[in-house]
């Protein structure tokens, strides 16, 4: 009880702490850094920094399938809101997020978001979600990799949702590798509706890319089952 304590009050002490600095620090380096890249790291490197304060171990398997010059569209399942900063380090790529719109409102936050190229989501208003989509697809071919919750919000019991098919209409019009990713275990990390973190083991299994070349809009229902099918076996195999 006191290890999770002292990791909880460890972390919010960080995030209130380190927020603005960082904040302050990508908004003014993206004057220069016009496509994001370097802020993208010092994302990646505040991301790290809540993975350990708050005590969790990653264990990442399947990086062999995937090649370092590449562009890929990541699908995973959905649990925790632990799953963005164990994906943003897990996975080696400049990836760009899809986010709800009204986290670009948050002062600071937001415009740092905005600044890295994060991506909004307007969730009511179909019109605006086609245009995200589209823009997500054109970062793809700017040579930046995307991550998509095909669930489309987290699973409150473990179970993998239905697939909504946005995110596969994206790889389809992008053109570019489908990787399947199972995440298991952080939704002991910081459970659906929870504010407090356990300390913990998450694993990360990153399946063979799936070629999206070739195929049409027709094709998304086929792909999305496809690419749930495979997050299933891993993730009843515990991500092994």
């Amino acid at each position: 009880m006191f290890r999770v304590l002292f990791h909880n009050v460890w972390l919010y002490f960080y995030v209130l702490l380190t927020v603005p600095p960082f904040a302050f620090v990508i908004l003014f380096l993206a004057i220069f850094d016009r496509k994001g890249r370097l802020t993208h790291q010092i994302g990646v490197f505040w991301l790290r920094g809540i993975l350990w304060v708050s005590g969790v171990k990653l264990e990442v398997r399947g990086l062999e399938y995937l090649s370092r010059g590449r562009s890929y569209i990541f699908a995973a399942n959905h649990r925790s809101q632990f799953d963005i900063p164990v994906l943003a380090v897990a996975l080696p790529y400049q990836i760009r997020w899809l986010a709800k719109e009204s986290l670009f409102r948050i002062p600071l936050f937001g415009w740092a978001l905005r600044a890295i190229g994060y991506i909004p989501v307007n969730r009511k208003n179909p019109r605006q979600g086609l245009k995200s989509l589209e823009a997500a697809a054109q970062k793809v071919r700017e040579g930046f990799s995307v991550v998509i919750f095909p669930e489309g919000t987290r699973s409150p019991d473990q179970r993998l949702l239905p697939f909504k098919t946005g995110g596969f209409v994206l790889a389809i019009k992008s053109g570019h590798p489908l990787v399947p990713v199972a995440l298991c275990g952080t939704e002991k990390i910081m459970p659906r509706g929870k504010l407090y973190v356990r300390p913990g083991l998450v694993r990360v299994k990153i399946l063979p890319p799936i070629e999206t070349r070739g195929l049409s809009l027709r094709d998304k229902t086929e792909l999305a089952a496809l690419v749930r099918l495979r997050i299933e076996e891993a993730l009843r195999s515990g991500c092994r």
